[in-house]
């Protein structure tokens, strides 16, 4: 099945550059393209895209205010992958919390970024330990849980609430396994239960819920 893209960036050069190496790869195709933010939302529509690579900063409507947009839809909506110059964004807390899948740096590799595209579209996040670091620095300098009740935990078993406590913690599922001692399969059945019982849509949205409800804490 080939993977649709669309590109919203207001550099041409980037959306050309990105256009030629994605559309060599024989399982995706750029459907189109689109400069800013409000046009990206009126192009997704009409084309209905699989995955959106998402620039962070640009004029009219700016990524972050897309997405959020994008993501609050109803029915089926694509996977956001944000596209930005550098993965300290000052974007980073409010581009997960908005729903976007990961970030991909704009000189990313003809590989990284066909490996990116991939990723988000199987359904899986693209977040790597720095912009893991990021996020939980952003729980730290502002102090703490809030938003959604612990309540839903109930839902969870105690192994589940264990994986989900060691996602946050920016473990990937074979160091998860390793720690649990069991197999990288099993990690993945509990984060999947993890995200149907919490109504949640990646590891992203996971992360950013254990620090909300106070799961876990910056510096555990």
């Amino acid at each position: 099945m080939t993977i649709k893209v669309v590109i919203v960036d207001d550099q041409g050069m980037v959306r050309t550059g990105f256009g030629v190496l994605l559309n060599a790869q024989p399982d995706i195709e750029v459907v189109g393209e689109a400069v800013d933010g409000a046009e990206g939302l009126r192009t997704i529509a009409e084309l209905r895209p699989d995955v959106v690579l998402m620039d962070v900063r640009m004029p009219v409507m700016d990524g972050l205010e897309a997405t959020r947009r994008l993501l609050a839809g109803d029915g089926e909506v694509p996977k956001v992958l944000m596209l930005t110059t550098f993965d300290l964004d000052d974007y980073v807390y409010e581009a997960l919390r908005a729903g976007a899948s990961g970030f991909l740096l704009k000189d990313a590799s003809a590989t990284e970024l066909s490996d990116a595209v991939r990723v988000v579209a199987a359904g899986d996040a693209l977040l790597s330990p720095s912009i893991t670091k990021r996020l939980i620095g952003e729980f730290s300098r502002l102090g703490g849980p809030k938003g959604p009740s612990r309540k839903q935990l109930d839902d969870l078993t105690e192994r589940e609430t264990e994986v989900l406590a060691l996602v946050a913690r920016g473990l990937s599922n074979g160091e998860i396994a390793a720690e649990l001692v069991v197999a990288e399969q099993t990690v993945k059945t509990h984060f999947g239960r993890i995200l149907m019982k919490l109504g949640l849509r990646d590891r992203p949205q996971a992360i950013v819920y254990a620090y909300d409800v106070g799961l876990v804490r910056p510096g555990d």
